[in-house]
């Protein structure tokens, strides 16, 4: 039997980006959560940061009503994030160690060190109904770590991944085999994002027999330009088959 493919969840910040620089509508973020959901992503990722600079906590509010796959909220578990989370009733919110000044993901969580914080996250989330994951590097101790604290799933910070594939692909991803072997062992789903394009996702993928879902945002935006958002969508879905 051939394993199920991992799912694609596209984040469209840059999108947001691309609107915000302009002001006004254009690109529409709703239409273009839309048309990617129609051309076959699974899922839509959104980052919204304290300053709004890209995805405004108004556009997770507005994307509830047109997301009909996954919708996946990523973000730092302080008050305002979890009201936001709380409300919109995402299928999946992926708790990430950013502070407010931070431009983009470059650390996963050390669960050891903030668990009390991520508790307490974690365990309005479980109330709620909402499936929980935490932005981990491959640290076997911060994923037992993980699952200890409630989350559902862990999402492996790919950026050595990416960085080391050029010079040695077999190398660059046996540590994420190894966490991700080790997290399903112990009842954790296993998401994976950051770096990942259409010259290293295959790769990843077909190695990768307990992934669940890749995030993937700014790659596939970029390469979008060039390809058009339809055929890059189809072309990452292709780049994870297994």
């Amino acid at each position: 039997m051939t394993p199920e493919s991992a799912r694609l969840s596209v984040n469209i910040n840059k999108i947001a980006t691309l609107r915000n620089a302009r002001g006004g509508e254009v690109p529409n973020v709703l239409e273009a959560a839309i048309r990617i959901q129609d051309f076959g992503a699974q899922g839509i990722t959104i980052h919204p940061r304290p300053d709004e600079r890209h995805i405004r906590y108004a556009d997770a509010r507005a994307l509830r009503a047109v997301v009909h796959t996954e919708f996946n909220i990523e973000g730092y578990p302080d008050r305002r994030f979890i009201d936001l989370v709380l409300e919109c009733n995402p299928e999946q919110v992926t708790l990430v160690p950013d502070g407010p000044n931070v431009l983009t993901s470059n650390a996963g969580w050390d669960t050891l060190e903030h668990g009390s914080l991520l508790a307490e996250a974690l365990a309005e989330f479980k109330r709620a109904g909402i499936r929980s994951s935490l932005f981990m590097e491959c640290d076997a101790k911060r994923i037992d770590a993980a699952a200890k604290l409630g989350a559902d799933r862990i999402e492996l910070y790919t950026e050595d991944y990416a960085q080391g594939y050029a010079s040695s692909r077999a190398s660059a991803v046996a540590p994420y085999v190894e966490a991700a072997r080790l997290a399903k062992s112990i009842g954790l789903g296993v998401n994976a994002g950051h770096d990942l394009n259409a010259e290293n996702l295959a790769y990843f993928a077909q190695n990768m027999p307990d992934l669940d879902e890749v995030s993937i945002g700014h790659a596939l935006i970029s390469e979008a330009l060039y390809l058009g958002l339809e055929n890059t969508v189809q072309r990452y879905r292709h780049l994870l088959q297994r």
